[in-house]
């Protein structure tokens, strides 16, 4: 029998696709009527343009994709809206076993704690300097990723200049570890598995980790083109809730023996299931002799991880305009804020009466323990969130935010 909605998704051999991949394997997309053909890509600059073109209607998309594709910051880019976040959290930022070496001698620890680590890259910064070596060099995995902009508030946050003390330079995904051990790069900022695959391959050392550097962030989200989500609503609001169904087996610890199998296998992340598992249990290996417990470093549900906070689009937005990625106005910030579609989320689930949220943006960094939020269905519970150096991100005070980020990076 032919399913009701063909649906075309392009992924990269991350965990963070790990929703998707659930949703076909075990059968969520296809009691929801949809046939959901994967189809793995080398970067995202081709998920991008793929679906610009039409050879997808959805897919696994970088948080800050959409919102750039919109603002025409791509030179081949649809319009296309986010209804969706497809977890929190699940990068890390990963250096050489040099570069390490020299930071431990600064009071680097196995901590993974942003400041402490942050400060001793610093000084060996201005060692490097004082010596007239090269700036230590780290790659992401495209200019508009969660990866490129954590990692420079990171930095930045820890007195270190992204623009003139480290070099940045783009790496896709799978080659990072290779780049690392080949010595073509000092460091670098990507989702799992590829910085557990430094340790194991003895490449490299994870310095921090994105859930100490914004704890309760998004990394990725179902990017879906405007256009094909205006004509088949019924096939968006059907794979959503094969998506959401996925996201709840992929949160349930006793199958995680089974979802590292399934990435595992050449069709998707096509790695040992051994290097998914660090991140799935929140048992991070740091180094060949130190595991380090990080319990949420890849959230599929709990704290409304799949829902598309336009909080969260405007941080991103902000640091687009803090990097001189595009000219802050209001019209852009409009375009940011109208990418994500809460409105989307909530039609699609309703019938599933799972909790939605009572608002659509939330102040970034204000929670600072767990609390009960308003919501629509079963309860919903938000944890703490925020950014490692204590500060808040109102999106509804955006204008003096990004001000005061600009007088910070020239002062």
């Amino acid at each position: 029998m032919t399913a009701a909605h063909q649906i075309a998704a392009g992924f990269l051999p991350l965990l963070d696709s790990a929703l998707l991949v659930a949703a076909r394997e075990r059968g969520f997309a296809e009691s929801e009527g949809v046939e959901l053909t994967l189809v793995r890509e080398t970067s995202w600059a081709n998920i991008r343009d793929r679906l610009a073109v039409g050879h997808f209607q959805v897919a696994h998309m970088l948080a800050p994709m959409p919102i750039a594709c919109n603002l025409g910051l791509t030179p081949l880019a649809a319009r296309t809206v986010a209804p969706m976040a497809l977890g929190l959290g699940g990068n890390a930022v990963t250096v050489s076993n040099a570069l390490w070496q020299a930071m431990a001698v600064h009071g680097a620890t196995d901590d993974l704690a942003p400041r402490s680590v942050g400060a001793a890259l610093k000084k060996v910064v201005a060692e490097r300097s004082r010596a007239g070596r090269p700036s230590p060099r780290f790659a992401v995995v495209h200019p508009h990723s969660g990866h490129n902009y954590e990692l420079r508030y990171w930095l930045a946050g820890c007195g270190v200049d992204p623009e003139r003390d480290v070099e940045i330079v783009i790496v896709p995904p799978p080659l990072m570890a290779d780049a690392l051990g080949s010595g073509a790069i000092d460091g670098y900022c990507v989702g799992e598995p590829w910085n557990t695959a430094a340790v194991i391959l003895g490449h490299g050392h994870i310095a921090t980790v994105k859930a100490a550097i914004w704890r309760s962030s998004p990394e990725k989200v179902l990017g879906v083109a405007q256009s094909w989500a205006e004509a088949r609503p019924e096939a968006l609001a059907a794979l959503l809730r094969a998506l959401y169904r996925a996201a709840q087996w992929c949160a349930d610890p006793a199958n995680r023996i089974e979802l590292s199998g399934m990435l595992a296998s050449p069709a998707y992340v096509g790695r040992p299931a051994e290097w998914m598992l660090p991140a799935l249990s929140g048992r991070l290996l740091t180094s060949p002799e130190t595991t380090v417990d990080v319990a949420d470093f890849f959230v599929p549900l709990a704290k409304a991880a799949t829902f598309p906070w336009k909080s969260h689009a405007l941080w991103f937005y902000s640091q687009m305009a803090r990097w001189g990625q595009v000219e802050h106005s209001a019209a852009t910030a409009a375009i940011a804020r109208e990418t994500y579609r809460p409105d989307l989320y909530r039609e699609a689930l309703k019938p599933l009466g799972v909790a939605l949220p009572g608002a659509n943006a939330k102040v970034e960094g204000a929670l600072r323990a767990e609390i009960p939020v308003g919501s629509a269905g079963a309860s919903l519970t938000l944890e703490p969130d925020g950014f490692f150096d204590g500060s808040l991100f109102d999106p509804d005070q955006l204008d003096a935010y990004i001000a005061a980020q600009r007088r910070s990076d020239v002062s």
